[in-house]
């Protein structure tokens, strides 16, 4: 593989990649003795300063000198510090406020260069395209830089130009990254080792999606299709006339970065209302629509003066398949429900075990790890916790983090993290379950129907707690309308799909030869300032007017009339 030939690389290819750096020992070497001898200074430095008590003294400035390295070795190293820069819980805060300025505070390039490479790349002159432009770049990324600009039709809009000469850098850091994770795979728990390079593949792969600015500008306009309907989400417009594969014009937006605390204060922004938007748009990212942000770092992120989350960057993105938007949605529920035996299956359908993995000592490790997680409720969940406790489960038990969750993970770290700017008190689980029991009341498929029942009845018994919880939780979202949601709830149980069910719900309701009606009546205090008696009655009997005779199965009429009745006197 040639020089050439390595400049036209457009998707990631280890072997190729390996191949071209074989033939060239010296590049490798002179780069790795470059970052060997940047972090060994920063090392000295450190245990200097703890061997003399001048850590405090000092720390400011060791903050600053791991931002100036991660800075001078380019943008394979920026990205590891823009993820570390959303972890207040794990790094201190002094190198926090430094590592947060490699989101869009880095040094620019040249801006002569960065005039060349629009020009070349869109074939006409700077002036011929925009009617202004700023004479410097108004914030410099990793990858590109970034001015603002306006056309000759009068729309304000960002131009994204990419960093000359990116993938020597990145290919070169991408091999030694694999040559590592293949050399410390011997000291490392079995499938662990395999993962590390699983896991660099990944980011290689996302990386070099990342670098071209076209397939962003097709990502960008998918996840706008996606969330077109919600007012909380705003997703920049494409301009693909000035856009090319390392220049990307886009709309202009108008936001403060999440981050910056007194500029959300000053805007009289509700904090709770930007992490519930953005929490939720990432449930929904994940659980709805499969095609998710892998990058949500607070550079990606701004709020708007209407209250709205804007997304910008989407570079790194990933996509997931039906199947396991639905086993996440179901991991969940047997989370919840702490089930672990379905949860270790769960895991098995993921990729986290194999299916050849003997799970019976594996269940009690995960019932310790994650009771301990999840503490005495469901409130006390949090990611970094789990990911604490898991690191210690994989020494263990043969678990291996398939390559697409190493981004999903990433991606609700990296949420749970910006959120914890914004409020330390948060936590991820107040915003995201009551969305997960939403998605269950409401769905529309059959397998996530299916994860409903697994909710509410156990052993042939009805949950009136869990049933009664989940409602509790899903209304603890001022949006939740929960008559549509009885709709679809009745038109379901009087389907021919919902016939189980209906049995399992007949029989749980009048087990022990009486009626539940105690728990119908505290279900009903819950709901009743929504589904007023009149209205809930018009859905039932319109449900079985529509498919009793069809669907009504081994219980009889005159038995569900009945039950009815005892019901609607129960809720007077």
């Amino acid at each position: 593989m040639s020089q050439q030939q390595l400049a036209q690389l457009r998707r990631y290819d280890p072997q190729a990649i390996a191949s071209y750096y074989h033939r060239r020992p010296w590049l490798v070497v002179w780069r790795a003795l470059t970052i060997v001898w940047l972090f060994a200074g920063f090392l000295i430095g450190v245990l200097l300063d703890q061997s003399v008590g001048n850590t405090d003294a000092n720390k400011y400035q060791r903050a600053e000198q791991l931002r100036e390295i991660l800075t001078q070795l380019g943008p394979t190293y920026i990205k590891v510090g823009q993820s570390l820069s959303t972890r207040p819980d794990l790094v201190r805060q002094d190198f926090l406020d430094e590592l947060i300025k490699l989101q869009d505070q880095l040094p620019p390039f040249d801006n002569e260069l960065a005039m060349q490479i629009i020009e070349s790349q869109l074939k006409r002159s700077v002036d011929e395209l925009y009617k202004e432009i700023s004479p410097r770049p108004v914030a410099a990324a990793s990858l590109g830089q970034v001015y603002k600009a306006r056309l000759y039709s009068g729309e304000e809009v960002a131009v994204k130009v990419q960093r000359p000469n990116l993938l020597p850098i990145i290919t070169c850091d991408l091999y030694l990254m694999r040559w590592a994770a293949t050399w410390i795979k011997p000291f490392l728990p079995l499938n662990l080792g395999d993962n590390l390079t699983i896991v660099v593949d990944e980011f290689g792969t996302k990386l070099f999606e990342e670098i071209d600015y076209q397939n962003e500008g097709r990502n960008a306009e998918k996840f706008a299709a996606n969330f077109h309907d919600d007012p909380t989400v705003k997703v920049p417009l494409i301009y693909w006339r000035y856009s090319s594969q390392t220049v990307l014009t886009l709309e202009w937006i108008d936001g403060i970065k999440l981050t910056d605390l007194e500029g959300i204060r000053r805007a009289g922004l509700d904090r709770d209302l930007l992490i519930k938007a953005g929490v939720t748009s990432g449930m929904r990212q994940l659980l709805e629509f499969g095609f998710f942000h892998a990058d949500p770092h607070p550079g990606n992120l701004f709020a708007m003066a209407d209250g709205r989350m804007a997304f910008i960057d989407f570079g790194m993105m990933d996509q997931l398949t039906q199947h396991t938007k639905e086993t996440i949605a179901g991991s969940v529920v047997h989370l919840i429900n702490k089930d672990y035996l379905s949860l270790t299956d769960d895991f098995v359908k993921l990729g986290f075990l194999t299916p050849d993995i003997d799970i019976s000592p594996i269940i009690p490790a995960l019932e310790k790890v994650l009771g301990n997680a999840m503490g005495e409720s469901v409130g006390n969940f949090n990611f970094k916790t789990v990911t604490d406790e898991f690191s210690g489960l994989m020494f263990e038990y043969p678990f291996r983090i398939p390559a697409q969750f190493s981004l999903i993970i990433r991606s609700l770290v990296t949420q749970e993290g910006v959120a914890l700017s914004l409020n330390p008190d948060f936590k991820i689980v107040e915003i995201g379950y009551p969305y997960v029991a939403q998605r269950l009341l409401n769905s529309e498929t059959p397998e996530m129907r299916r994860r409903l029942i697994e909710v509410i009845i156990k052993d042939g018994k009805l949950q009136w707690q869990r049933l009664e919880n989940m409602i509790g939780i899903a209304r603890s979202d001022r949006n939740f309308d929960l008559l549509p949601t009885a709709q679809l709830g009745f038109q379901f149980l009087m389907s021919e799909e919902g016939r189980s069910l209906r049995n399992q719900l007949i029989m749980a309701l009048t087990e022990d030869n009486r009626l539940h009606l105690s728990e119908v009546q505290q279900l009903w205090n819950l709901v009743k300032g929504e589904l007023e008696p009149a209205k809930l009655l018009n859905l039932a009997f319109g449900a079985l007017a529509n498919n009793v005779p069809k669907t009504i199965g081994n219980i009889s009429t005159a038995g569900v009339n009945s039950l009815i009745g005892s019901l609607a006197n129960s809720i007077k």
